[in-house]
């Protein structure tokens, strides 16, 4: 997986749980859940959502990985390469 693919596979991911958000509006480096409200139930849907959509296995421990776009496209990137 490349980086667009994953970051395509982000915006499906995150607009099947919040459809209102606008990707190209958020900045990539920030942190991902302060800048769209995602609450804790949210986030575990968004990381379930990845795992089905990109067939990565995300533990638990690597959640914090997965702070801002950057880094959950990097760990895409990562993860999918194995």
């Amino acid at each position: 997986m490349d980086d667009a693919t994953a970051r395509t596979a982000i915006a499906e991911v995150l607009g099947s749980i919040a459809p209102e958000i606008d990707l190209a509006s958020l900045d990539p480096a920030a942190p991902l859940r302060a800048q769209i409200d995602l609450d804790s139930v949210d986030f575990l849907n968004f990381i379930v959502g990845l795992h089905d959509r990109c067939q990565v296995e995300i533990p638990e421990t690597d959640y914090q990985k997965l702070a801002t776009l950057d880094r959950i496209t990097a760990y895409l990137v990562a993860h999918t390469q194995q």
